[in-house]
């Protein structure tokens, strides 16, 4: 893949603005359909030499995490957990890959969930085609799991237990250290079905596709005579890159951020959408739980199974891939360190998620006149349903695992955590309270698509990954359509057809 060395203004089809899920899915639908494409990463390769696996490294040092400072809504200094790498988090996450429901596509009003502006039967086969290239399969529930599952559905039936959809290789469970260490760890053997290893590198012999390591994006950048065009984006170290279109996939913290300095830069604050830009910033509310029994836990993946119940009909329930080790470091500071590591070889771990509802005033804004640091102001107490629900969500399970025998810890996950963050560009068909259409175009702007989290009008009582790269293909193709792909065929679209063989 090419690299541009300087500074000069370089001309292709379509930039794309990170490489996480959202991403990397628009770049691989626009390579294919022979659009020359820039996909700029802030960050770069991560290595392959097992440092991503190590637990001291990765979980106690946070080597690879982003050291971005932020403030809260109170002015305290917060360090989001974001990473920036080619592959963005999906190199990190658990690897839990499961669609949003039908119902999850309409909007409930008193859960404080917006509505989309598609449904689900226009989002299904792209969540068909990406389950295809990400090789998505379901692993046996294993007999610890098994076990507790039994024990608690036996005193609380109203648990259901379904297989939970994986990103992962068939032959990680005959990789120890890897299948004990992929939720929350990048596979150095490619065993994930990370966004890097199943997209990127299917294209990445492309003549068609440039990509931009270790160079973030400063600044959109419009036309002369009218910035309501896109027609590009300058780098940090000064490169302009030109373009008919510009994808934004920064990530919900990071590409309303681009867009509401853009929109101040140029005067466009008078824009319908621009009220929405950064607003209706949702996280899962999240909470882990470990359930200790006497018995040592020996399962191997463990994040196998997903659980719901219809007292929480907004929240769901799925173990932890943890291992003794990492379950020790969930175990209470009060709690001796030789005694947590006890523990953990008897626990078992659990991540406990409440959909998030939308309110206007959580939100994000860049670095200002206000503030030296860019600020997250959410506020839990703002969408009291949500957080009514989760807390019977985790007194339910902690009070029936307890009475099948399971002592428990629970240990809520707090902002900087930012699981999940989605909201701030979010999707809508009005422009007075939304930010882009059902195809992703900006309001009121030409040659901006947005695919990435900060779209969702709603995050689901499931992980969003798999939502997100299915709007990205959705979105990737019909800008692909609008950009006339066929004008670009011949010596280029010979050589990415060969990709495809």
């Amino acid at each position: 893949m090419a690299t541009i060395e300087s500074p000069l203004a370089r001309d292709f089809d379509v930039i794309v603005v990170g490489s996480g899920a959202g991403g990397s899915a628009a770049t691989y639908r626009l390579v294919r359909a022979g659009l020359r494409v820039a996909l700029v990463e802030k960050g770069g390769r991560l290595p392959r030499d097992g440092s991503t696996l190590d637990v001291q490294r990765v979980v106690h040092d946070g080597e690879f995490k982003s050291r971005e400072e932020w403030r809260d809504r109170d002015g305290r200094a917060l360090v989001p957990e974001e990473y920036f790498n080619l592959g963005g988090k999906t190199k990190w996450y658990g690897a839990a890959l499961a669609r949003f429901g039908a119902a999850e596509f309409r909007g409930d009003d008193a859960h404080d969930c917006r509505a989309w502006p598609i449904g689900y039967d226009d989002l299904a086969p792209y969540y068909a085609q990406i389950e295809q290239l990400l090789g998505i399969r379901r692993f046996e529930c294993e007999p610890d799991l098994a076990s507790l599952i039994g024990r608690l559905r036996a005193r609380a039936p109203q648990w259901r237990a379904e297989a939970l959809p994986l990103g992962l290789h068939a032959r990680i469970v005959r990789e120890p250290r890897e299948a004990a260490h992929f939720d929350g760890f990048a596979s150095p053997q490619g065993l994930k079905s990370d966004a890097e290893v199943k997209l990127l590198d299917l294209v990445a012999g492309a003549p068609n596709l440039t990509t931009l390591l270790g160079r973030g994006v400063a600044t959109l950048i419009g036309a002369i005579d009218e910035p309501r065009r896109i027609v590009g984006a300058q780098l940090v170290d000064g490169t302009v890159l030109r373009a008919r279109a510009v994808v934004l996939a920064a990530g919900a913290m990071h590409s309303a951020r681009l867009l509401e300095r853009y929109l101040a830069v140029h005067g466009l604050g008078a824009m319908p959408a621009a009220a929405s830009v950064g607003r209706n910033f949702k996280l899962h509310l999240l909470t882990a739980v470990l359930a200790v029994s006497p018995a040592k836990k020996t399962d191997l993946l463990r994040k196998t199974t997903l659980l719901t119940d219809d007292r929480t009909p907004h929240s769901s329930v799925q173990a932890l891939g943890f291992d003794a080790e990492l379950i020790a470091t969930l175990i209470p500071r009060y709690v001796p360190r030789f005694a947590a590591r006890l523990l953990g070889e008897r626990a078992y771990g659990f991540f406990l998620q409440t959909e998030d509802g939308s309110h206007r005033d959580n939100r994000v804004r860049g670095a200002d006149a206000r503030c030296d640091y860019p600020t997250v102001d959410y506020d839990p107490a703002r969408i009291p349903a949500a957080r009514a629900e989760h807390r019977l969500l985790v007194a339910n399970f902690r009070r029936d695992l307890l009475r099948a025998g399971y002592v428990t810890f629970a240990q809520r996950i707090p902002l900087h955590g930012t699981a999940h963050a989605c909201g701030t560009l979010v999707a809508g068909a009005d422009p007075r309270t939304s930010v882009v259409d059902g195809v992703g175009r900006v309001h009121g702007l030409d040659g901006l698509t947005v695919a990435d989290s900060s779209i969702l009008p709603r995050s689901s009582r499931v992980n969003p990954a798999l939502t997100i790269y299915a709007w990205s293909l959705r979105a990737a193709a019909r800008l692909a359509h609008r950009l006339d792909a066929g004008a670009h065929s011949g010596r280029t679209g010979a050589a990415v057809a060969a990709l495809a063989e």
